[in-house]
């Protein structure tokens, strides 16, 4: 017979009871909780607050993800963002060709005014359609991309949107040139 080893024997430490320290009286967590409704220095506060305001507002324009809109957010609108801008569309003019439009019709003459009207309605139109083979394009582009059954819902409105907005004027602002198409 040979000998076996005895097994050592070690004890089994006990899990620690509580959290190793008293819980706190509930007048002290709400003391600790409590801020000054009105700061001592407003001054200061309304500057700290432009400040913070200043800076999420440029990380958004900038594109950051973490500070976008909730309608911005997501791969799928990043890339719609970044088809449609590299477009060019004759729907970005939409508002100042109507100023245009409506200035011109009150020259109080009956054949100007006939004009501007028809002028009105056919640009629309021709708006309309842009829109329209603008959702179908970014539709077709997302199914190849990203799978059909994975789109999301409201792209081609979200890229008729940002189509009919100046380019300067769209937030966030535009992060590729004109030409540059994502892949």
């Amino acid at each position: 017979m040979s000998k076996q080893p005895k097994p050592t024997e070690q004890p089994v430490p006990e899990p620690p009871v509580g959290k190793g320290r008293p819980t706190p009286k509930r007048k002290d967590r709400e003391r600790s909780n409590q801020r000054p409704l009105v700061p001592n220095d407003r001054r200061e506060a309304r500057q700290r607050e432009r400040e913070s305001r200043e800076k999420i507002r440029e990380r958004m324009l900038a594109g950051d993800e973490r500070y976008l809109m909730a309608r911005d957010k997501g791969h799928q609108r990043a890339f719609v963002r970044r088809y449609v801008d590299a477009r060019t569309t004759i729907s970005e003019f939409l508002i100042p060709v109507m100023v245009v439009i409506l200035v011109l019709s009150l020259i109080q003459n009956t054949y100007v005014i006939a004009f501007m009207t028809l002028a009105m309605y056919a640009y629309v139109i021709v708006v309309a359609v842009e829109l329209f083979v603008l959702g179908r394009q970014v539709k077709k582009r997302i199914d190849a991309k990203f799978g059909a059954d994975r789109r999301e819902k409201g792209l081609a409105l979200y890229a008729a949107m940002r189509a009919i907005q100046f380019r300067r004027f769209r937030a966030p602002k535009p992060q590729n040139a004109r030409g540059e198409f994502p892949q």
